[in-house]
């Protein structure tokens, strides 16, 4: 079975969950219902699939970064590829009742099957690039068939396997082409904004506009223009609140002390983490771990 961390408030399965592990990969069929307000939180260290048979665009809500506002969060797309060690946070605005197909994939196995139709520098590329498509076309009869065999297998195991297969090749973005409509859009390519998230990670301090713009090799004037237009934020803003999701995390995840996260996430001390925590939450990080971990 997969090893992703799941959290999760106001859901319930409507049906016994159906799976199955596979070489490289492990399949499983929900069928769940979400109240208003209902929340998840996800991360796994391996690449997924997600792919519902029900539109929830208007129904749901997801964001990268809990500090940010979820008035601002995005609709869930009706698929998503979802890269290794990327989090995930859901809201529900209605009541819905859902179902889709969820692939746990292994990242070896993955490069193994796509480097041949792509190129293997193409693959790896594509497995740091998170996707989310409305208009899913045949590749929901794809994941309907895949998820007919977890159900009731009835042939072999290569038959499911290839299913797996055919879904990431359909669902995830050529790497040529990203850069590209990015590129005419005067805003940052996803390959970019993963280079920025990763270095201000594993970054202790807030690192300078200049020292951004070095990270995705472009001037500091065009960085800072083409990082509005993507994020519509400033690079300040937007370190800030990153410093906030990974507090979050760390709040809801471990029982580190709050004195040790301020240290961890370059807080002077305690006492500035909860005055900052506070403005952006509203409240203090214990109180919000209280809460989060009563819910």
């Amino acid at each position: 079975m997969h090893s992703m961390i799941v959290q999760t408030e106001g859901i319930r399965s409507t049906a016994p969950v159906r799976w199955q592990s596979y070489n490289g990969f492990c399949a499983v069929h929900w069928e769940a219902h979400g109240e208003v307000g209902a929340r998840g939180y996800y991360r796994s260290p391996d690449p997924r699939l997600m792919l519902f048979f029900n539109d929830v665009s208007e129904q749901i809500v997801l964001s990268e970064n809990v500090a940010e506002p979820v008035a601002r969060w995005r609709p869930m797309m009706r698929a998503l590829f979802v890269p290794a060690g990327l989090p995930m946070w859901t809201e529900f605005r209605n009541t819905h009742v859902f179902s889709h197909l969820d692939l746990h994939l292994s990242r070896d196995w993955l490069l193994e099957r796509l480097s041949p139709m792509v190129g293997a520098a193409a693959a790896e590329e594509a497995l740091r690039s998170p996707v989310e498509v409305q208009d899913v076309g045949a590749l929901a009869v794809i994941a309907a068939t895949l998820a007919e065999e977890i159900d009731s297998p009835t042939r072999g195991r290569h038959f499911a396997e290839s299913l797996a297969v055919t879904l990431v090749a359909g669902l995830i973005e050529p790497p040529s082409e990203a850069p590209e409509r990015a590129k005419a859009q005067g805003g940052l390519t996803p390959s970019q904004m993963r280079r920025l998230r990763q270095r201000v990670t594993e970054h202790k301090g807030r690192l300078t506009n200049a020292e951004l713009s070095q990270v995705v090799g472009l001037s500091e004037g065009w960085f800072c223009h083409a990082f509005k237009k993507s994020t519509g934020k400033t690079p300040l803003q937007w370190q800030q609140e990153m410093r906030i999701a990974m507090v979050k995390e760390c709040l809801l995840c471990s029982d580190v002390t709050l004195a040790e996260i301020a240290l961890r996430h370059d807080f002077s001390d305690q006492g500035h983490l909860t005055r900052v925590f506070r403005r952006y939450e509203g409240t203090t990080p214990s109180a919000w771990r209280r809460e989060a971990r009563t819910r």
